[in-house]
């Protein structure tokens, strides 16, 4: 085994939280909006989804994604 290993940084960044904090959103109105029958709310949250993953690509592309010039890393 080698012991060369690079370490992703698991997600830890501004992006990453961004991102995930929408879709988590979105999946809660969504289950809410299926109990409840309605629809058209259920397609929105899916979008909604799409928007969040869309908003985590574009902030790690600007610099706010794991190693990102923006982003000041936190010594362990």
């Amino acid at each position: 085994m080698s012991t060369d290993h690079v370490d992703p940084g698991h997600g830890h960044s501004p992006a990453a939280w961004t991102s995930v904090t929408i879709m988590l959103i979105a999946v809660t109105i969504g289950t809410i909006a299926f109990f409840f029958e309605v629809q058209w709310l259920v397609w929105a949250s899916a979008g909604l989804l799409v928007v969040g993953i869309i908003v985590g690509w574009v902030l790690s592309r600007a610099g706010y994604g794991v190693g990102g010039s923006k982003v000041a890393e936190k010594a362990h």
